[in-house]
């Protein structure tokens, strides 16, 4: 039994050890022009269906893509900020500075796509911040938040990330593959400190319906980690035989929406 154990063991690290995401977190996600965003960039173990948002190991820098798109479209290349905070290679995570210098809506894009073995592993974060140059006084609607990147597998939102968010506010998202509409999918809305259930966690996931949009209320406010997971077995090439995707976007749910702030001030 023993070594029966053991050899199953051995069978199965390797693909736990593969299943793992990425997310980008950006704090704080609400600023004015001039002021300094902290932007992470963290790893966590998700072998488990993503059923937690805990940290496990560490995103390696060489492969993958990490990059600020500003309200004007130009792109930033955050790799060469980023520094580490773990004490050795498998703890911590990376952070970098990012000054914004004009007001609207900041997207944080990372990408990776590299060989796992014989499976090709396709991985995308996502995560917003808004400038304003006043935070009492937020213009509702602001342009930005939903331009595609064109990753394989692309969480978009439908509601504005930053400006519409709230406890009690839907977080409304489209599911793409290949720049088509994904049906039938799980998203994970993973509040941070919840643990889910196993199997399909009802007050969590939900499936994306024929044009791949899925709704989550959230209770309060929190940090919420959306997870999308697709496996392409019959999707295969060069040194690889099938396809795994993988794509995460944060939000930062506040417990009242930007546009009640002046509100519950002046209460």
């Amino acid at each position: 039994m023993r070594t029966t154990t053991i050899c199953l063991l051995a069978l199965f690290c390797p693909l736990i050890a593969t299943a793992h995401d990425a997310w980008m977190e950006t704090n704080p996600p609400l600023v004015r022009p001039g002021d300094v965003v902290h932007i992470d960039l963290k790893l966590g173990n998700h072998g488990n269906d993503h059923r937690d948002f805990k940290l496990a190991g560490k995103v390696s820098l060489d492969p993958c893509q990490i990059f600020v798109v500003g309200p004007t479209g130009e792109s930033f290349d955050l790799k060469p900020q980023l520094i580490d905070t773990g004490l050795s290679p498998k703890e911590g995570y990376w952070t970098g500075r990012y000054t914004t210098s004009e007001p609207g809506m900041h997207l944080v894009g990372y990408t990776v796509d590299n060989l796992r073995g014989k499976t090709r592993s396709i991985k995308s974060a996502k995560s917003y911040f808004h400038a304003s140059k006043r935070l009492d006084e937020i213009p509702e609607n602001q342009p930005g938040f939903d331009k595609p990147l064109g990753h394989p597998l692309e969480i978009m939102p439908l509601t504005n990330p930053v400006t519409a968010m709230g406890a009690g506010q839907p977080i409304q998202v489209r599911l793409f593959l290949r720049s088509k509409p994904l049906s039938d999918a799980r998203v994970s809305f993973i509040p941070r400190g919840a643990l889910l259930e196993d199997g399909f966690d009802k007050r969590f996931e939900r499936q994306t319906n024929a044009e791949g949009v899925a709704t989550y209320t959230p209770r309060e406010g929190n940090i919420i980690l959306i997870v999308v997971h697709h496996a392409a077995l019959d999707e295969h090439g060069d040194g690889f035989d099938s396809t795994n995707y993988s794509a995460t976007m944060t939000i930062s749910v506040p417990q009242l929406c930007p546009h009640c702030t002046k509100a519950l001030l002046t209460r």
